[in-house]
């Protein structure tokens, strides 16, 4: 790999691609970074051998630009970029929300954008990154797209209409899990097992659950019927679960984070 790919305001998410990228087979050499602290300039340097640098060197010297700031930092960014950043510049955003016309309208006219949306799990390479091009992205820069976010898990090419729904499912998704496994832990404990042991049997069953819906090709009802015998104990589970509702309060909770992801493109951070 040749060319130089910046990563701005590298935080979690940020790092977590140098890593991935560098394993990937990406010298460090090629790899800058932005941040706004010198202690964690250094110790991105020292951790990964990349080169910290000025916003405006980043548009000057790398080929693509990952921009990894929160959503209500991006227009200042922008507006420290734009005068650097050339056209053929490929920019990745990486902010929940934000439409790639957002970056087209303040950028050089032509400049190609991909929006991502990925999650936490790339911290520990089983990330979901949900891809989208903008109005001047080929597919060569989809593709060179998914080869970064490809290190630290999948990635999926959606039209960037459906980027506010993979936010609220996938974005957000890792959240909806730790809320059930601490509500879970806790029924654990109501029960009368100790709380690493509760943690621990509900950890494991969330992760054969969860290799089970992935490799075995089978629906969720089938593989949830197969736990499921008459009049036992999870058909009583299940039926407390449907009586108060958690099945649309899961629809809700994510229709709400949906409209939370168009509110912040509108602006309305």
């Amino acid at each position: 790999m040749t060319e130089k790919v910046a990563v701005l305001g590298t935080g979690k998410i940020g790092e977590a691609l140098l890593s991935g990228m560098i394993r990937g087979g990406w010298s460090p050499s090629d790899l800058l970074v932005t941040v706004r602290r010198p202690e964690r300039a250094e110790e991105l340097r020292s951790r990964h051998g990349v080169e910290p640098v000025s916003n405006a060197e980043a548009a000057k010297y790398a080929d693509t630009l990952i921009l990894t700031v929160k959503p209500q930092d991006m227009g200042t960014l922008l507006d420290e970029l734009a005068p650097h950043v050339p056209a053929d510049r490929l920019v990745i955003s990486g902010a929940a929300g934000i439409p790639t016309s957002f970056f087209e309208e303040r950028l050089a006219a032509g400049t190609p954008v991909v929006r991502v949306m990925t999650n936490t799990p790339a911290l520990v390479d089983e990330a979901m990154s949900v891809i989208s091009a903008g109005s001047h992205a080929t597919e060569e820069h989809l593709a060179h797209a998914e080869a970064i976010f490809g290190g630290v898990g999948k990635t999926l090419r959606v039209p960037e209409s459906q980027q506010d729904a993979a936010t609220a499912l996938s974005g957000s998704g890792p959240a909806y899990f730790y809320f059930l496994v601490e509500a879970m832990t806790d029924a654990g404990i109501l029960l009368g097992l100790p709380r690493d042991k509760a943690h621990d049997l509900i950890v494991q069953a969330a992760i054969g659950a969860a290799v089970m819906l992935r490799d075995s090709g089978q629906h969720p009802v089938k593989l949830r019927e197969a736990v499921t015998s008459p009049a036992g104990t999870t058909i009583n589970a299940i039926r407390e679960l449907e009586s108060h509702g958690v099945r649309a309060a899961l629809i809700a909770a994510l229709e709400a984070a949906r409209d939370r992801s168009r509110e912040l493109a509108s602006g309305n951070g």
